[in-house]
């Protein structure tokens, strides 16, 4: 650990991250299997936004909802996992205290945005489905930038603010955070300077950020449940009532995640069971999003083969 005088407090200026495991025999068995992960995520994820982007036939609001959630769990995955994989690797995982900041700031924008899309992507279901005459008019080119430049501008209103008051906080107990990435709550075990207003900040946030989207996702799906039933056709419910299935669990792992590790005051919440959570969001939900939205879909699988043949022909 290096420290620096800076007043009555030591500044520490570097840290360790601990790790998923520190049991030895695990380290390699599991640098093979999140380096499979990550491999999948990013190829799934950045493959699924070329194919937006070349095919035509999906420059709709649906899928550049899917193109930008592509995008960010791209981004969510690489600030995590790359880091993850070293402390399979190595002894003592260091990692700044800029780069630490740096990684949760980035780390708070992506899981934000992905909050409030996942919001949007039930919202434009909800009009295609209840409302389909007005669809054109209600989810026009400016209305869908509207709401994903708003998703990223206040993800990263959340993140500013809540790194605001991290700035704030001094650091000298220890130097080891026992967890794989720089999270919040491992990170104010560490503090040696009051840490109420942050942990306030992450309850406040934690609970409008998962719960104003879940909001929005039930009622949209209610509304859509109710008017699959009204559907006469039972090859036509069983499709509609496939695909809702489908984004409500990765809905599910994604809010129920996030919610187990943020929802509760950093006393009471366990590290290992929040690690073990963490990696569904940061890194299980990025991989399974393609899989799960995009790869059961009729429209992005006619879109795949005709770039393929295209590819053939050239």
């Amino acid at each position: 650990m290096e420290d620096m005088p800076a007043g009555n407090h030591c500044t520490v200026t570097v840290f360790f991250l601990a790790g998923l495991s520190e049991q030895s025999e695990l380290q390699l068995p599991l640098f093979l299997f999140f380096t499979g992960i990550y491999l999948i995520t990013v190829s799934g994820n950045l493959g699924m936004i070329i194919l937006i982007g070349l095919s035509s036939n999906l420059h709709t609001p649906m899928y550049y909802f899917l193109s930008s959630l592509s995008f960010i769990d791209f981004g969510q995955s690489t600030v995590v996992t790359p880091k993850m994989l070293v402390s399979f690797l190595t002894e003592k995982n260091l990692i700044t205290y800029p780069e630490c900041l740096a990684q949760l700031y980035f780390a708070i924008i992506f899981g934000t945005a992905e909050s409030y899309t996942l919001a949007a992507m039930a919202y434009d279901r909800y009009v295609a489905i209840c409302n389909p005459l007005v669809y054109n008019i209600a989810m026009s080119s400016q209305i869908y930038c509207s709401l994903i430049s708003g998703v990223y501008i206040f993800a990263v209103f959340c993140a500013s603010v809540n790194m605001g008051f991290m700035f704030r906080i001094q650091f000298c107990k220890s130097d080891v955070i026992n967890h794989y990435f720089c999270d919040f709550l491992p990170l104010l075990k560490l503090a040696c300077s009051n840490t109420y207003v942050s942990e306030m900040l992450i309850l406040f946030f934690g609970t409008l950020n998962i719960f104003v989207p879940m909001l929005t996702i039930i009622t949209s799906y209610i509304s859509i449940i109710s008017s699959i039933l009204r559907i006469s056709s039972s090859e036509g419910r069983s499709k509609a009532f496939s695909t809702c299935s489908s984004h409500i669990s990765a809905v599910a792992v994604f809010y129920g995640s996030t919610a187990f590790v943020y929802l509760q005051p950093s006393r009471v919440s366990s590290i290992d069971q929040g690690k073990v959570s963490s990696v569904f969001y940061t890194t299980v939900v990025p991989m399974l999003n393609p899989l799960i939205y995009s790869l059961r879909n009729k429209d992005v699988s006619v879109a795949m083969k005709k770039i393929l043949e295209r590819k053939r022909f050239m």
